[in-house]
């Protein structure tokens, strides 16, 4: 029965008391045509510089508050935070709208301590999205928790208290992107904080894998094995494996025999050394898919939730072998594209090792062998770092670029390959950098071919929502 109940105010929205209805209410509607429109007025750094827009701008801001304190009622465990947010825009309007100051309302904006399956969250902030827009302007989006019973009960080992999984409902035109996360340090305020959480939109990443790996596996005519072909099928089941693969990914981060310059650390570097970091996380959850995945077949019993868990196990596996070689190879420029040198790389130890095969014009694999295989690049990446400890940076640096090197062929035209000179060698960490070429690592012929099939797929899973795949 709904619990929407009509506001005595004149022109304001009606009162929410039930999240469940949020993405479809009149408040949202106009919070979120508002947010929209407000961005017009808006610079990069999320200011509105001109004062002929300050009316507009502010009439924008006031439905903006109305919307969040009509919606509030429907999300009282945010209720800290939502006042924050509205007192945050009121001050900004006041203040003549220079660039925009969050921090109090993302201080008060704490889901990691909510991690409860279904929960939803009304989440405003001038930001910008990763992989959508640079511009620090206002965006608005309603999430819901994904936190299945197994997810908690794996938490307990791979404990990761900063992590957050979301499912994105409805959204503002900085997530009708390629952006798939919600991170706080996007968000335009004085002084950078001690984050506390991250959070990722599951139901985007199982929703652009299931599209494009359908669509790749019909082109390069994979037979694929029927627990990988349930995940094209189900998005329900897609966005809890992503879940689990993330939730190891990301606590790997900080963990393990890291150099001193952990991928972490904003500082410019070579892309290749972003590629080997994500390419380290991921296979760690694949490695640590296949040890949950051998030690829960080989218990007499098993739980519900170690059942659930051994199941996703395997699909992990299938998960960050496909994303990686359909998805992150080919998706985005050639300009120090590191996820995209990632899947390369992935791919071309696969076949090197004679474990996956392109003959025919059909892809296959040897599944028996595939595990062991991808360990055996984890392990050299795990060396990799654990020499490099005792190494100086710049001798890390030219380290790494060799175990890339070995298995991806860069171009023919790279300093790197040939030898950096000896005033480059000599001189500061700036000079190393500069010589990488945008694309060291171009394309093979196979990814060159598959990328131009797959073009449009990959443009079509921008914005993309559970109920498109």
């Amino acid at each position: 029965m709904s619990t929407v109940t009509t506001s005595t105010i004149i022109g304001m929205p009606e009162v929410l008391e039930d999240a469940r209805q949020a993405e479809t209410s009149t408040a949202w509607t106009m919070l979120r045509d508002a947010a929209t429109a407000l961005q017009a007025v808006q610079v990069a750094d999320g200011s509105v510089p001109d004062p002929a827009d300050h009316e507009v701008a502010r009439s924008h801001v006031e439905a903006i508050t109305a919307g969040i304190r009509a919606l509030s009622p429907a999300f009282p465990h945010d209720e800290a935070y939502l006042d924050a947010s509205t007192a945050d825009f009121e001050r900004w309007a006041s203040e003549g709208f220079g660039v925009p100051d969050f921090l109090d309302s993302l201080l008060a904006f704490q889901p990691q301590q909510n991690r409860i399956d279904g929960l939803r969250h009304l989440v405003v902030f001038p930001m910008y999205t990763q992989n959508g827009t640079r511009d620090r302007k206002v965006e608005a989006v309603i999430v819901e928790t994904i936190w299945p019973e197994f997810i908690a009960e794996l938490e307990q080992t791979y404990t990761n208290r900063l992590f957050v999984s979301f499912r994105l409902l409805d959204f503002t035109p900085g997530y009708d992107t390629n952006s798939a996360v919600l991170f706080p340090e996007t968000v335009a305020m004085r002084e950078v904080p001690s984050f506390t959480w991250g959070a990722i939109f599951q139901d985007r990443e199982a929703a652009r894998y299931r599209r494009v790996v359908r669509a790749a596996a019909q082109i390069t005519r994979l037979d694929l094995p029927e627990a990988a072909a349930r995940l094209l099928d189900d998005q329900r089941l897609a966005e809890k494996t992503f879940v689990m693969w993330d939730l190891i990914h990301d606590r790997t981060h900080m963990r393990g025999d890291l150099p001193f310059d952990p991928f972490m650390i904003k500082q410019r570097m070579p892309y290749f050394l972003y590629s080997l970091e994500e390419l380290r996380c991921d296979l760690t959850a694949f490695r640590e898919c296949v040890a949950i995945e051998r030690d829960l077949s080989a218990k007499a019993s098993l739980t519900d939730a170690e059942d659930e868990m051994l199941e996703h196990a395997g699909l992990v596996q299938y998960a960050v072998l496909f994303d990686r070689i359909f998805r992150f190879a080919i998706t985005g420029t050639r300009v120090r594209n590191y996820d995209g040198l990632g899947g390369q790389l992935l791919f071309a130890w696969l076949h090197q090792r004679g474990v996956l095969h392109w003959t025919d014009t059909s892809l296959a694999f040897e599944w028996d062998r595939v595990a062991d295989a991808v360990i055996a690049l984890s392990d050299a990446i795990d060396r990799l770092y654990w020499e490099s400890i005792d190494r100086p940076k710049v001798a890390h640096w030219l380290a790494a670029y060799d175990l890339v090197r070995q298995t991806v062929t860069p171009h023919p035209a790279s300093q790197w390959a040939r030898g950096l000179p000896d005033e480059i060698l000599g001189g500061a960490p700036k000079g190393y950098t500069d010589a990488v070429l945008d694309d060291e690592f171009p394309l093979s012929m196979f990814f060159e071919a598959l990328e131009k099939k797959m073009r449009p797929v990959i443009a079509g899973v921008a914005g993309i929502r559970a109920t498109d795949a």
